[in-house]
């Protein structure tokens, strides 16, 4: 019998239930049981309870091979608010297990957090990309949400030596939702370094690429394929270099077989 995905533990804050999606781990890498709707519920109540930033991070076949080799980026990712799971490999992974899951496309996020915003007034910088990308990112989403209050921004070829002065700027834009687009492992390694300076910043997503799809330059698979969750084979079309990606993705797929048969294979040779 197939588990909800939506086993929530609750802490009261202020008056109302502060959602905590349930964690499961998918061949000892951590994911949350969560689905989009819910996690635009954390963001807004984070944004007006919490006390420190909050870290959202995407989880993927190809993430969890990285895990393995960093034990940096194991502890930041055990540390992260919440972990999506973003990845037809992970959903089938954690439906074989028994929950009912739904891919959480860190793009679609993103943008559903920018129409939040624009909503509820929170303020927002991007950091990231090339700057003809994250300008022309910031000048899409003005289009699509003309009340939307991006209030800063930053290509993402800062030097460390100006860094301090890249803190200073987040920091008096007052912006309480970050972006941080730079790729893994370098994202997750400057919010590691720099997210406690951050005054205002209450949400912080690690956003990889999706700068570029906003923009145009790397294009996503038509809705229906999406839908489909034929996304992978869609961008594979499109980029026949990442075969070596999708090679992890089967391997992964046979790794999770395994793990799933180890139970059954001990209680034989009992």
């Amino acid at each position: 019998m197939l588990k909800s995905s939506f086993e929530f533990n609750f802490k009261t804050l202020i008056g109302f239930a502060m959602i905590i999606p349930k964690r499961i781990h998918v061949l000892d890498t951590a994911v949350d049981c969560i689905n989009i709707t819910d996690a635009l519920k954390y963001v807004d109540q984070h944004i007006r309870t919490g006390n420190k930033a909050g870290t959202i991070l995407a989880v993927n076949p190809e993430k969890i091979y990285a895990l393995r080799q960093s034990r940096f980026l194991r502890d930041f990712f055990t540390k992260a608010a919440i972990l999506i799971p973003d990845g037809i490999g992970i959903v089938f992974a954690m439906r074989i297990k028994g929950y009912r899951l739904e891919r959480v496309a860190g793009a679609d996020l993103m943008q559903q957090i920018c129409a939040q915003a624009e909503n509820r007034g929170y303020r927002i910088f991007i950091y990231g990309a090339t700057e003809g990308v994250n300008r022309g990112a910031a000048e899409r989403l003005r289009e699509r949400h003309p009340a939307i209050k991006i209030v800063g921004r930053a290509n993402g070829y800062v030097k460390d030596e100006d860094m301090d002065a890249l803190v200073a700027q987040i920091n008096e834009s007052k912006a309480e939702i970050l972006f941080v687009a730079l790729g893994s492992p370098r994202q997750e390694e400057w919010m590691s370094k720099y997210l406690d300076q951050l005054e205002s910043v209450k949400i912080c997503q690690g956003i990889g690429g999706t700068l570029d799809t906003i923009v145009g330059t790397v294009k996503r698979a038509p809705l229906f394929m999406q839908r489909l969750n034929l996304e992978w084979f869609y961008r594979l079309l499109q980029q026949p270099t990442r075969v070596r990606r999708q090679v992890k993705l089967l391997q992964f797929v046979w790794e999770v077989g395994v793990d799933l048969l180890k139970p059954l294979i001990r209680s034989s040779h009992k």
